[in-house]
């Protein structure tokens, strides 16, 4: 291993424990005993509560860290959640995806169904709507609800296990409406249950050294991993396959096209692009409705600086359409687009106009058998040109006067570029 290697291995490890141990510490109460137990999903990250590593605001993460020697383990106990997806993620020291297992891979507990498998189950009461998984130190069994702990090959044995919800039904409730499931660690020979924390923790409470320590660590490796996925000379509005998203704590179930933006003033960013048709769930369309061609899709402007928030998202569901199925979007500072007559037009805020950087991400997740030859996933795959790939579905994006758009709309600011 380089000496740079081996300093951004060392760093990811340090972060990691800084971090891990912030939540043990901060986890207990001041008068804790041994009898205590610690809560479980002690951090929750969305567009207003540690807003890092790009986000969509469509969705919630919850996140439990942990360290597991051979043979320990993580019992789940959950409900599946009324919406559109949810899934549990694990990740070792690099931030990279180390297994994945979605709601419809989770097998139902008896007397209970899946509404990710079975459209007849989506109104079911909670209390047939029932699951366990078990995080596992070794190889991992899917068909048992099965998840892995951590990567082959890492010498530190810190990971972290994250739960997502997109697009709740009741969007009041983040976590879809049910409660988000009860851990019971299995460490060392001890069982040591853990309920849901009551509150998740506010980063901004705890200012002491291992938080410090923490936060720069942090910062390092996600701004390492963001640099890493889009190069200084990745050309701006055209959008692209990242190099690499691990660092990101990407989902195993998304893939993404992104696109590298600088502000002007009296500039905006135009994107159209043909919208895969997906399963609108908030409108009573089940999730496992087979006429779809994605599960979910969104279009993201985010910040390219530490700690890389998300600005908005234009998710499926929100996103206007022309009579073809094309999305149009103008990505503006209000200052630079009033507002938009067009109801065929849906605005993004450019957000912080002096942040020197901006990305824009187009998210695909779980497309279908189908729909795969077009889509993000089969770019990835292949290695071929997204634009090849995805046909009318890829992205195409241009600067444009915001007198300009108003005046002629697409077409026009496509004459412009070209002129």
């Amino acid at each position: 291993m380089s000496d740079n290697r081996s300093r951004s291995a060392c760093a990811r490890i340090v972060a990691l424990v800084a971090f891990l141990c912030a939540a043990v510490t901060v986890a207990l109460p001041p008068a804790a005993t041994a009898d205590t137990p610690l809560c479980a999903w002690r951090f929750m990250s969305n567009e207003t509560v540690l807003n890092v590593a790009f986000p969509d605001v469509n969705a919630t993460y919850w996140v439990l860290p942990y360290a597991l020697g051979p043979g320990d383990s993580i019992e789940l106990s959950g409900t599946y959640p009324y919406a559109r997806y949810f899934s549990l993620n694990t990740y070792g020291t690099n931030f990279d995806t180390v297994d994945t297992l979605r709601d419809n891979q989770i097998d139902p507990d008896p007397g209970s169904s899946n509404p990710f498998t079975d459209a007849s189950a989506r109104t079911l009461p909670p209390v047939q709507r029932q699951w366990h998984a078990t995080i596992v130190t070794g190889p991992a069994d899917h068909a048992r609800n099965e998840i892995q702990a951590l990567p082959a090959g890492q010498s530190t044995p810190v990971g972290f296990l994250i739960i997502r919800v997109y697009v709740p039904d009741d969007a009041a409730s983040p976590s879809g409406g049910v409660p988000l499931p009860e851990a019971t660690m299995r460490v060392g020979g001890a069982t040591v249950p853990r309920q849901p924390c009551e509150q998740p923790f506010d980063p901004n409470s705890y200012t002491g050294p291992v938080s410090q320590l923490a936060q720069a660590g942090f910062d390092q490796v996600i701004a390492g991993a963001a640099s890493g996925a889009f190069p200084g000379d990745t050309p701006e509005t055209v959008f692209v396959n990242p190099a690499s998203s691990s660092g990101l704590f990407p989902n195993g179930d998304n893939k993404y096209l992104g696109t590298a933006l600088t502000y002007q003033p009296g500039r905006i960013v135009v994107v159209r692009g043909k919208a895969p048709l997906f399963p609108d769930t908030r409108a009573g369309v089940p999730a496992t409705d087979p006429d779809q061609q994605v599960r979910y899709w969104s279009l993201c402007q985010n910040d390219r600086v530490s700690p890389y928030p998300v600005v908005a998202c234009g998710a499926d569901f929100e996103t206007a359409l022309d009579e073809s199925g094309y999305y149009t979007y103008a990505v503006a500072a209000p200052a630079d687009l009033t507002s938009v007559a067009d109801p065929t037009v849906t605005v993004l805020p450019w957000g912080d106009t002096t942040v020197p950087k901006k990305v824009l991400f187009l998210r695909y997740m779980l497309p279908t058998p189908a729909f795969y030859p077009q889509s993000i996933q089969a770019s990835q795959a292949t290695g071929a040109d997204p634009a090849t790939v995805m046909g009318p579905y890829y992205p195409t994006a241009v600067y444009c006067s915001a007198t300009t758009f108003v005046a002629g709309g697409y077409e026009a600011c496509q004459d412009e570029a070209a002129g």
